[in-house]
Parts: structure tokens; C-alpha cells; sequence
């Protein structure tokens, strides 16, 4: 019904920067909250940001300063820019939905998941 679609990851150099993209696709009327998290291997899944539809924005701490997410609404699209990549970002990175509401039904909606996109960060 809804999928989600993530871009941009790649291989980068130590000091880099990155942006990812992620398009939500389906019948949707509004998302709540779209997101990224990432995880790396033998490590725990982290968030790593995520911005709700009227624009409040939550951030990891490892990433404050560094990264910023931005929404665009009406294209059901989030974005991670990622600026000062340092090795310790190398992970797959997910996009998220939450509260994702579809045309003809209401609150509060269902979450849906990214395949995920690989960030390298190596010299």
C-alpha cells in the first residue's frame, strides 16, 4: 500500500559529505513523522534523526551539528544531509513513517519501513 524508497548512500571520504533521499509512494494523505536510523554491524539500531509534519526535529547526539533532516511535505520526501562524515557514520541507514495515514481513511495511521541504503565512510 505504501512503500518507501531510500537514495544517496554511497562511499565517501572522512570529512565528506552526503545526502540521502526517501520517497514515500502510495495513496497517502499525511505522514507524522519521517525518519532515519541507521545500524552497523554488531552494533544496535540508533536513530538518527526524524522531523514530524510541523517541523519539530529530533537528533542523535553523535550527529548534532553535523547532520540535518528536512522534509518536503507535499512530496512525502525526507532527506539527510550529512555533512563532516567521519568512519564511525559507515552503516545502513533506513528510512522511516510513522503515522502514515492514506486518502480515505484517518488517524493514526501505520508505519512503514525503507529497504535501507549503505554509507561508507573510509579513506
Amino acid at each position: 500500500q505504501v512503500q518507501l524508497v531510500e537514495s544517496g548512500g554511497g562511499l565517501v571520504q572522512p570529512g565528506g559529505s552526503l545526502r540521502l533521499s526517501c520517497a514515500a509512494s502510495g495513496s497517502i494523505f499525511s505522514i507524522y513523522v519521517m525518519g532515519w536510523s541507521r545500524q552497523a554491524p554488531g552494533k544496535q539500531r540508533e536513530l538518527v534523526a526524524a522531523m514530524t509534519s510541523g517541523g519539530s526535529t529530533n537528533y542523535a547526539d553523535s550527529v548534532k551539528g553535523r547532520f540535518t533532516i528536512s522534509r518536503d511535505i507535499a512530496k512525502h520526501t525526507v532527506y539527510l544531509h550529512m555533512n563532516t562524515l567521519k568512519p564511525e557514520d559507515t552503516a545502513v541507514y533506513s528510512c522511516n513513517a510513522a503515522g502514515t495515514v492514506v486518502v480515505g481513511s484517518g488517524p493514526p495511521g501505520d508505519d512503514y519501513w525503507g529497504q535501507g541504503t549503505q554509507v561508507t565512510v573510509s579513506s
